[in-house]
């Protein structure tokens, strides 16, 4: 068997491989940025040809690096989740656009089914909401509207990016019990739901298998070898895992592309009064560990717009500078709603807003006030988590975004909690190596190859109390006039 753990993990902006060794060490890396589509206002899309395509590519160089095949113990992978492909069967192409989670077109329609009484099934059956967020209103919107996927008739399979490499890398339809959680479409606590199918127009025949996060689900020859693929998980459930929230109540935090924190909750799925999000954490053996989620549409989206449609900063660690070089935000607030609002909010057409503007600020107080926002949309979690009986005693933090240090401090005063960050930042890569560690044999169970986590370091609350209660008033106002302006 190989000494290697190789993972794909393809996210919203780029795809990557990275090569591990058993030990956590990170022996390579390599990336390909993707690109986004924004056909009309509120739509985000990808090509999935190019996901694959790039993803080959990256996983390749691994393989190299490795050695060859032969050095690769098994393939973990994780994804970002929600986003949908379909293809055909018979030639493996896509047949369209995939729909990516950030995607509102079905805002609309979700509206509607809310207003007709179907929120409380969805609810009931799958701990999620009815939002163009997740999966299944993008899948009934494509069937509708794109002629192709009719017309493939028995050819046509739908899956999430992790079933779309899957079948790719192996020829096996399959999809972890992690990522079909987020479909709304799979009983939260059992398989596809015939009665979600129906109200959703989706036929089960072209969707994946449900399996566990662990275990081989099938081999790649795409690298002149034999590979086994032994561990999946959509992106933040890796995370979690590779936060080693192993135990109910452990937290983490992921800063990416959006927000997501995760409250392990153990064996029974959590029900929640704050609208936030009950989810599969993993499916090992067939039995499933549950997870308490509140969902951020938009956090390292927020220094990349700032960056690439404003022009306001060159790169994004510029910001952290910008923030020390100021007291304070001036009384300036910016609500990144350019997705509309997620948890605990869940409000689709409130768009983004910057205010309190005067002649004192400047970019350094716009650019203090983008990374303010990531405590503050942390804190209206904190206090919703709480509500739900989730309480939070620290915060393990994850992310492209963390690397700041003036924000990882931040959050630490607003939350008024430890907040650890790794030394080893990419989490939800090594949380996809832990489940193939674990599903080749390599490792007897999660705790065992928890050992790969590594070091961390923590940041303390230090500032004054008043001072951290007049900042989250001034954003609960900023919230409340967002939202005011739909």
């Amino acid at each position: 068997m190989g000494d290697h753990l190789l993972v794909i993990d393809e996210g919203t902006t780029s795809t990557r491989a990275m090569l591990f060794a058993l030990d956590g060490r990170c022996v390579a890396s390599e990336a390909m940025p993707l690109t986004q589509g924004y056909p009309r206002p509120g739509w985000v899309e990808h090509d999935a040809a190019e996901i694959w395509r790039k993803s080959l590519r990256v996983t390749a160089a691994m393989v190299a690096q490795a050695g060859g095949a032969e050095r690769i113990a098994a393939i973990g992978i994780a994804n970002q989740r929600e986003t949908v492909v379909f293809w055909d069967r018979n030639t493996g192409e896509p047949l369209g656009p995939a729909i990516v989670w950030q995607d509102r077109r079905t805002a609309d329609r979700c509206r509607d089914l809310r207003e007709r009484g179907h929120e409380a099934l969805v609810r009931n059956r799958t701990g999620l909401l009815l939002d163009p967020y997740f999966s299944a209103t993008k899948i009934g919107w494509a069937l509708e509207h794109w002629p192709a996927l009719r017309e493939a008739g028995d050819r046509l399979m739908i899956g999430t990016v992790d079933a779309w490499l899957i079948w790719k890398l192996a020829g096996v339809h399959a999809t972890d019990a992690s990522n079909a959680s987020r479909t709304a479409l799979m009983a939260l606590e059992g398989e596809w739901d015939d009665e979600l199918l129906d109200l959703f127009g989706v036929s089960a025949g072209a969707l994946p298998a449900i399996v566990d996060c662990v275990g081989e689900v099938g081999r790649t020859r795409a690298f002149g070898g034999n590979i086994p693929i032994c561990g999946m998980a959509g992106d933040q459930q890796a995370a979690a895992i590779g936060q080693a929230c192993l135990s109910p109540g452990d937290t983490k935090a992921t800063f990416g592309t959006g927000a997501f924190i995760l409250t392990h909750t153990g064996e029974t799925p959590a029900t929640s009064d704050s609208r936030l999000l009950s989810t599969v954490a993993w499916q090992i053996g067939g039995v499933r560990r549950f997870a308490l989620e509140g969902s951020v549409f938009v956090a390292g989206s927020l220094v990349q717009w700032l960056r690439d449609s404003l022009g306001l900063i060159a790169t994004a660690a510029e910001t952290e500078a910008l923030a020390r070089s100021v007291p304070d935000s001036a009384g300036v607030y910016l609500v990144p709603a350019l997705s509309g609002l997620g948890a605990p909010w869940w409000r689709p057409d409130t768009r983004a807003t910057l205010s309190g503007l005067s002649f004192a600020a400047g970019k350094a107080h716009v650019a203090r006030a983008a990374l303010e926002a990531m405590a503050y949309q942390a804190s209206d979690l904190q206090r919703a988590f709480a509500s739900d009986g989730a309480e939070w005693t620290g915060l393990r933090i994850d992310g492209g975004m963390v690397a700041n240090d003036w924000m990882a401090q931040d959050l630490a005063d607003m939350l008024d909690l430890p907040v650890e960050r790794p030394r080893f930042a990419e989490t939800t890569a090594l949380g996809a190596a832990m489940l193939a560690g674990v599903g080749a044999g390599l490792f007897a169970d999660l705790p065992a190859a928890a050992a790969m986590r590594g070091a961390v370091e923590t940041f303390a609350p230090t500032i004054d109390p008043e001072v951290r209660q007049a900042r989250l008033a001034g954003w609960a106002g900023a919230i409340e006039a967002a939202i005011a302006r739909e």
